[in-house]
C-alpha cells in the first residue's frame, strides 16, 4: 500500500475516532441535562415550561418579538385571545 493510501487510511480513522468520542460526550451531557430536568421537576418545576424558557432565551430578541405578536394575531383571529383594553 502506498504512502498516500495508508495517510488517507490513517486520516480517515483518526476523524472516525473523533467523532465516536464527541458523539459519546454529546451523549453524557443528555444525560446530565435529563438529570438537571430531573432534579427541578422533583422540587415542584413544571419541566415543559423551563423547557420553553430555555427556547425563548436562545432567540434574539427582535425575533422573539415578532413570533409572539404572530401568535398573539393568530390567537385573536381564532378567537383564544381577549381583545387589549385600549381596542
Amino acid at each position: 500500500m502506498s504512502d498516500t493510501h495508508g495517510l488517507a487510511r490513517d486520516q480517515l480513522r483518526a476523524f472516525v475516532e473523533r467523532i465516536e468520542r464527541l458523539e459519546e460526550e454529546k451523549k453524557t451531557i443528555a444525560d446530565d441535562i435529563k438529570e438537571v430536568y430531573g432534579e427541578a421537576k422533583s422540587r415542584g418545576y413544571d419541566t415543559k415550561v423551563l423547557r420553553k424558557v430555555i427556547s425563548i432565551r436562545k432567540q434574539d430578541q427582535n425575533e422573539r418579538m415578532e413570533q409572539e405578536a404572530v401568535l398573539d394575531t393568530y390567537l385573536h383571529a381564532l378567537g383564544m385571545a381577549e381583545a387589549p383594553p385600549d381596542a
